[in-house]
Formats: C-alpha cells, sequence, structure tokens
C-alpha cells in the first residue's frame, strides 16, 4: 500500500495537530511505509509557509519527495472535473478544482489517499474509486 498525503494531512502534522491524520503521517514516517505527494500539495504546502525560512526549509523537504504525476495531462484533467461533474449531479458541493485533480491523482496512480479534507470526504461519498484514509 502507498499513500499519497495530501496537503491537509501535512497540515495537521506539522502544525502538531492531534487528529487521525497526523498520526497517521507519524506512523508512514516511523514505519518507512512508501508515500508520496504531487506538485499541486507541494506548491500548496509552499504557499502556507509563514517566512522566508519556513518557505526554503519546506521546499528543501518536500522537494526531496517522491512525486507522483497525472498520467495524461488533457485525459486527467477531463476525468478530475467529470468527477466534480458527478458530485454536483448527487447534490455533494465540492470545494476546490484542485482537490478533484488531487482525487485523480490519487485513483490513476492507485494510492491511498491520506487527507483531512471534507472535500475529498465528499468525492469519496460519489466515487467508490478513490481510496480515502
Amino acid at each position: 500500500m502507498t499513500y499519497l498525503v495530501d496537503t491537509s494531512a501535512w497540515l495537521d502534522y506539522l502544525q502538531g495537530r492531534e487528529t487521525a491524520a497526523s498520526l497517521a503521517v507519524t506512523e508512514i514516517l516511523d514505519t518507512g511505509v512508501p508515500f508520496g505527494i504531487s506538485s499541486m500539495i507541494y506548491q500548496e504546502l509552499l504557499q502556507g509557509a509563514a517566512s522566508e525560512k519556513d518557505f526554503e526549509a519546506l521546499a528543501d523537504y518536500f522537494g526531496t519527495q517522491r512525486f507522483y504525476q497525472l498520467q495524461d495531462p488533457k485525459a486527467s484533467h477531463r476525468e478530475a472535473a467529470y468527477l466534480y461533474f458527478r458530485c454536483r449531479r448527487e447534490g455533494v458541493t465540492v470545494r476546490s478544482t484542485i482537490d478533484c485533480l488531487i482525487a485523480r491523482l490519487a485513483i490513476e496512480n492507485e494510492l491511498e489517499l491520506l487527507h483531512n479534507d471534507r472535500d475529498f470526504s465528499n468525492i469519496g461519498r460519489v466515487v467508490p474509486e478513490l481510496h480515502l484514509v
């Protein structure tokens, strides 16, 4: 089992919040379970930096992690939009189109998505092929 660790889980971990997601990040790091991030998650993490020093530290650490990519940009973006459409059709609101792309990336790469974000929980109610942790 390999994890895609979402920004929300990393923020809980980095900010010392005791959530199921942060505890799972700790376990992943302590046991060497395979994980990675995406370029979108990387960008979100860097955007949250509080200072230049924090920005550089985040860039240095997360820049060394395994990066997963969308398999075919055109088809992947179409499928991410279709995830959004499916949710909207079922009356489920997804607040972030980026979360649809991250969900699509997890599906394409057969990754377990570790998160603490209601958008993913909502997507998962409609899209059973998204494996959430």
